[in-house]
């Protein structure tokens, strides 16, 4: 059975497509959307209310965006509005805009794809130049970029905003064509440029062939990874873990499920740990299976291989009073039914290969950006926003929207030949599904747990959340965020 399709108030809707980016304000968009209360529950920052941004210069400038996804497009509203003088460009191939969130729900069968993409031209003015292509190398010492077609562009500052790569190819055995067959899926199929969004539809109709194999009679064995890679939004592994698993709760089925993920823990803060192991209890066998990363496949047959660490211990050191441990890494086989993939990723090959990546450590090939400032650390006409920074956390759209009035303030300050006073605090937010109307909504910064509702425990699940980013957040998404003007 499909759950309830929900669907954006049709008067917000009007009354938002009636007015245009330029002559509908922050404060009427707000009232329009009816979340006035919510922001201000939600401890939002009155600049939210302001109609102008508070930094601002008349400055010519020669301002360059690389990336049209969430980062990128949040990046560009708000340099229009400090930088009306500048003339500004924006490089990116992808006509379509998705909102990569609506993929889980997709895949529950609360949104389609129509819920979840629109066109990126809605967000990108006439005044700016769009060259719908991608870089394909950076040259920062000499202030200019070369495309895919050999266009050079040249910039007096620049915002990175690539995002990530995904890389199923990684995983021996696999190919992107397999996700949808024979028991594979994955949420995160998509293909921006082509304007498609695999990943929730594939996942929905493998939610119902779950269920139907668990009502054979028969407990199927499924399957939930998570890479030794970054991903974009970490709890998306034990959503789809969670909400497959009410789906077949609801019916009072189930299925050996295991959660196998190339961490050590169920999540990096105690307080959320505890909480989902409570919600693991409420349904049937989950195993996890902890420091295990999917190195590959056997697709005919339905084996996993995972490359798994273990802790071994050694002898008994008295002088330190504990024994010693080595790790020792093997290769473990697991058979499935069912398996979800979450692909390994990584940023773009052009930055990859270019001075403007970390050159050095986990954070290698990552945007070198300050994590408070997000100016590039050798470059200081280069800004990062989103998935691409190499910073600690900090990979979801919450994080973009944060760093959005950061990098601005920053660039700005820059371009004035001023000291830079915006700090990005590291706060991330992963709204984690732990069943059909309950969420985890974890926030947290480089300093640890940092709700915005503190008498509120961050760890509980609660239907409020549910109802925010299920009813509220995707217009807020379209209508505030994508305007810089939340």
């Amino acid at each position: 059975m499909k759950h309830e399709k929900i669907q954006p108030s049709k008067a917000v809707i009007e009354a938002l497509k009636n007015h245009s980016s330029e002559g509908l304000s922050r404060r009427d968009a707000i009232k329009m959307l009816g979340i006035g209360g919510v922001v201000g529950v939600m401890g939002m920052p009155p600049s939210l209310y302001a109609d102008e941004p508070s930094s601002k210069s008349g400055k010519q400038a020669k301002i360059l965006v690389v990336g049209a996804g969430s980062g990128g497009i949040m990046a560009l509203a708000r340099l229009r509005s400090a930088l009306p003088n500048a003339d500004i460009t924006i490089i990116a191939p992808n006509e379509i805009h998705l909102y990569q969130p609506g993929q889980v729900f997709m895949a529950a069968g609360l949104y389609t794809i129509d819920d979840i993409v629109k066109d990126n031209k809605d967000f990108i003015a006439d005044d700016v130049t769009w060259i719908k292509d991608e870089v394909a190398s950076f040259d920062p010492d000499n202030n200019k970029v070369v495309t895919r077609a050999g266009k050079e562009v040249s910039y007096d500052f620049m915002v990175v905003a690539t995002g990530m790569e995904y890389h199923y190819d990684w995983i021996k055995g696999l190919t992107e064509d397999d996700i949808g067959k024979n028991g594979i899926s994955s949420v995160y199929l998509s293909d921006l440029e082509k304007g498609t969004a695999k990943g929730g539809t594939v996942t929905w109709e493998w939610f119902e062939a779950l269920k139907e194999a668990a009502a054979s009679g028969k407990k199927p064995t499924a399957i939930y990874t998570s890479p030794n890679t970054a991903i974009k939004c970490g709890g998306a592994p034990q959503k789809m873990l969670y909400l497959s698993a009410d789906h077949l709760r609801k019916d009072d089925l189930g299925a050996n499920y295991i959660f196998a993920t190339n961490s050590g823990k169920l999540f990096k803060h105690p307080e959320i740990v505890a909480s989902l192991e409570k919600v693991q209890k409420g349904y049937d066998t989950i195993t996890n299976k902890f420091s295990h990363n999917l190195v590959a496949i056997d697709v005919k047959n339905k084996v996993a291989t995972f490359e798994a660490t273990y802790e071994i211990k050694g002898e008994y050191d008295e002088d330190l009073e504990e024994y010693d441990m080595t790790e020792e890494k093997r290769m473990v086989d697991l058979k499935y039914d069912f398996i979800h993939i979450v692909p390994p990723m990584s940023a773009s090959q052009a930055l990859i290969d270019s001075p403007l990546g970390w050159q050095k450590g986990t954070a290698k090939g990552w945007l070198e950006v300050d994590p408070y400032s997000l100016q590039h650390r050798r470059y200081k006409n280069v800004f990062g926003i989103g998935d691409v920074c190499g910073i600690p956390l900090c990979r979801t759209g919450g994080s973009a929207r944060h760093q959005g009035p950061v990098v601005v303030g920053n660039l700005v300050s820059a371009l004035e030949d001023k000291a830079l006073k915006e700090k990005f605090d590291g706060y991330t937010v992963c709204p984690i599904k732990t069943e059909y109307g309950r969420i985890i909504m974890a926030e947290f910064n480089y300093e640890g747990l940092a709700p915005t509702i503190p008498f509120l425990d961050p760890a509980e699940p609660r239907f409020l959340w549910w109802a925010f980013d299920l009813y509220q957040l995707k217009p807020m998404y379209w209508y505030l965020m994508l305007r810089g003007w939340f």
